[in-house]
């Protein structure tokens, strides 16, 4: 499911939606099951596999209905809320109804379980999810995705500590699958608290923890350009913050940006960390690049901010 969709419909589905506790995780973490067939010419098989094509369809469909939505209420028009949230529940249910079907048919179709669960978990049943997940993980403890659908759950809620439990046992199980070793990351980063407690680390050693989880992650997928920038952001967040290390990481970041809202994107943190160090000619180098209309605001304050930097740097200097 697109970021668009997960984030709309919490506020157009679940009429009471668990508040997560970042946005962060909420973006980062997650992996839906991968699609693994035995044989896919098993009647059963064929049929999961379908199952998965119309969870797709109707997930798509959905999100295009979201965007349609959003661009009419921009011109002020627009569905209701409750017309476009009866809507999309109407096209879920056929969807909901064959993963039941199947399963009462195929109790232990792991996979089945697994993807059903992502399913509950997107339309924001997270108790159905959870229910999926774990027969999944009884069902096969070997699987990976189990134990690290489950975590995100723990990640976003409690027990916290439980999360970091259950993203190692998913590594432990694949070693080296990126998206649980940085869903382990991004946890002991945000709940440095808890995994000071888990890990018995101080703060510094817990921040040099989650660094460390992103770099591994990094090496496995070298060409991820938000778990690149998920990994320099990071550095704004140590005490102090580590802007050297962090304008390493966002140069790292630079050329594997996909397009140009990306790059000048890159460029804003660039500016930022550069005034931050008093390299002021730096600094403005790199928002002389930035010309979207999107970053017309933050380019303003950055200016702002790099002016009353260089006056203060002036003012501060021994006079002559």
């Amino acid at each position: 499911m697109s970021d668009l969709l997960t984030g709309l419909l919490a506020a157009l589905i679940s009429t009471n939606p668990a508040a997560g506790v970042s946005n962060v995780i909420q973006n980062t973490t997650g992996i839906a099951p991968k699609i693994e067939i035995a044989n896919p010419n098993d009647p059963v098989e064929k049929q999961y596999l379908q199952l998965l094509a119309d969870d797709n369809a109707a997930q798509e469909e959905v999100d295009k209905w979201i965007r349609d939505n959003q661009a009419f209420r921009d011109k002020g028009a627009g569905a209701p809320e409750g017309t476009l949230r009866l809507k999309i529940q109407q096209r879920f249910e056929p969807v909901k109804k064959a993963y039941e079907t199947f399963l009462t048919d195929h109790p232990r179709h792991t996979k089945a379980r697994l993807a059903y669960g992502s399913f509950l978990n997107d339309i924001h049943d997270e108790d159905g999810a959870v229910k999926e997940w774990e027969k999944a993980r009884e069902l096969d403890p070997k699987d990976p995705a189990a134990w690290n659908n489950l975590a995100n759950i723990y990640a976003h809620h409690s027990p916290i500590k439980k999360g970091f439990e259950y993203y190692e046992k998913a590594i432990e199980l694949n070693p080296k699958e990126p998206v649980y070793i940085e869903n382990l990351a991004v946890c002991v980063y945000m709940f440095r608290t808890d995994a000071k407690e888990y890990y018995h680390l101080t703060e510094d050693e817990v921040f040099d923890k989650a660094l460390a989880l992103y770099r591994q992650a990094m090496k496995l997928d070298p060409n991820n350009f938000v778990l690149a920038s998920d990994y320099a952001q990071s550095f704004y967040g140590t005490k102090p913050p580590r802007y050297k290390e962090g304008l390493e990481a966002w140069k790292k970041v630079l050329p594997l940006a996909r397009d140009e809202i990306e790059r000048e994107g890159v460029h804003v943190h660039l500016a930022r960390i550069s005034g931050k160090l008093g390299d002021f000619a730096e600094a403005e180098k790199h928002l002389n690049v930035i010309t979207n209309d999107m970053y017309a605001g933050l380019k303003k304050t950055l200016a702002r901010n790099l002016k009353e930097a260089q006056e203060n740097v002036i003012k501060a200097a021994p006079i002559r």
